[in-house]
């Protein structure tokens, strides 16, 4: 006799009562167990494997089991899906469509042993197609009656739970400050103030380990989030909405104020604000081949700021024969190249040398391990340094940097290394910027 596989789905939309011995889910799968018991004349056999969805919504295809199921379908190892209802395989009438497309195409039949219909005809089609309606009807009521008992309890000032904001608790269903998050959160709004940079604090934050209510450190993202979150003011929010709320404020209005007034601003204008704050890296190092001084200069075109270096001859009007040599240069071009030079002067085995005997001299010695980790992790470390940072070590390293008609040509200082990686390898480190 032909044996056909039959696969048995279950579903449940919430986790509640999984836990028990004999949950929805295997309610659901005794009683389709007994239909395919009925067809064993027609050589139906209930799989092995078990396709159960506990806690997942049927308004998506994205669960687990169901994935499971749809890929032992295009195996070819499943005949016939049988199912305790219609809906518990999906509440929305375009997906079900698709699974009904997946299963005519591999030959698969569709059973649903409470309500009886037949997929391969056109009646049991529209059949089909009806039920779905009502079951995707009956979801988005659900859903409406869901979404309005929200908004009444919210106008309500009921907290109605979800994500839990950095300085709270929930406590019988209500938010309590809890003190010392809520003085972190008072210190950020204040900090942001004073900067006027949600990238400068951020990278200040990740710095000094500071971490969120899961444990992970921020970014630049949850920054934007938690000094826009009204719930600080005291406020419950629904979609848009700020209605009084039933927990302590944490943030009083004129700091909420300050900084917002601050968050206003083009977020364009506030980054050229930190940008024209940031040291030149290589103000009083660089130099024209005829001995000039080149200077940092910016402009602005638009919103945006150019910053460059100029020669002191081109400034001044001074006669310098045949130009041979740049007279100006793009900042961030040259910075990079230098950087770039940097990074490949420490790495040769030179300069590993000298350092090495260098540090040997001193009192506390640093091991020759430690040196050579810390001129290969430099490069690491350097993106990872603030502006102002970065500018004092360029400093340390670089001698002078002479700008030719061959390109650019970097003198360093070679004591200057030693005092770089002494600073590496001490237990104060480098100020990171996260």
């Amino acid at each position: 006799m032909l044996v056909i596989p039959c696969a048995i789905y279950t579903r449940k939309s919430s986790e509640e009562g999984l836990d028990m011995e004999f949950n929805s889910l295997d309610a659901q799968r005794e009683a389709c167990e007994a239909y395919i018991a009925s067809q064993r004349s027609e050589g139906w056999v209930a799989t092995r494997e078990r396709y159960d969805d506990g806690g997942f919504s049927g308004g998506t295809l994205e669960r687990p089991g169901l994935k499971q199921l749809l890929a032992d379908i295009d195996d070819g190892l499943i005949d016939v899906v049988v199912v305790y209802k219609i809906d518990r395989l999906s509440r929305s009438l375009m997906d079900f469509s698709k699974l009904v497309e997946i299963f005519d195409r591999n030959g698969v039949t569709f059973v649903s042993v409470t309500q009886s219909f037949n997929t391969t005809t056109s009646m049991g089609r529209l059949t089909l197609n009806i039920l779905l309606s009502f079951a995707q009807f009956e979801r988005e009521v659900i859903g409406e009656r869901i979404r309005d008992k929200v908004a009444a309890s919210r106008k309500r000032r009921i907290w109605m739970g979800g994500y839990v904001p950095l300085g709270y608790d929930v406590q019988d269903r209500k938010l309590i400050v809890n003190d010392a998050e809520a003085a972190s959160v008072r210190r950020i709004f204040e900090r942001f103030v004073e900067l006027g940079s949600a990238t400068v604090l951020a990278r200040e934050l990740r710095r000094d380990g500071f971490r969120n209510k899961q444990g992970t450190l921020i970014d630049k993202g949850y920054l934007y989030r938690l000094l826009n979150n009204r719930v600080y003011r005291g406020e419950a929010v629904h979609k848009g909405k700020a209605y009084p709320g039933e927990h302590d404020a944490i943030i009083d209005e004129d700091l909420w104020d300050r900084a917002h007034s601050i968050l206003q601003e083009s977020p364009r204008k506030r980054a050229n604000s930190s940008r024209s704050r940031t040291p030149a890296l290589l103000k009083g190092l660089i130099f024209s081949d005829t001995g000039a001084a080149m200077t940092p200069t910016s402009t602005k075109k638009g919103a945006k700021l150019y910053r460059y270096y100029v020669s002191m001859d081109v400034i001044r009007n001074r006669e310098t024969g045949e130009e041979t040599a740049p007279m100006r240069l793009a900042a961030g071009m040259v910075e990079d190249a230098v950087v770039t030079e940097v990074r490949r002067i420490l790495q040769t085995p030179e300069v590993v040398t000298q350092v090495i005997a260098a540090l040997k001299e001193e009192q506390g010695a640093v091991s020759e391990a430690d040196v050579i980790a810390a001129l290969h992790e430099f490069s690491a470390l350097w993106a990872r340094l603030f502006p102002a940072e970065q500018a004092r070590i360029i400093q340390l390293l670089v001698q002078r940097v002479t700008v030719t008609a061959a390109g650019l040509e970097v003198d360093i200082r070679r004591e200057g290394i030693a005092g770089v990686v002494r600073e590496m390898v001490a237990p104060r480190g480098m100020e990171a910027a996260e």
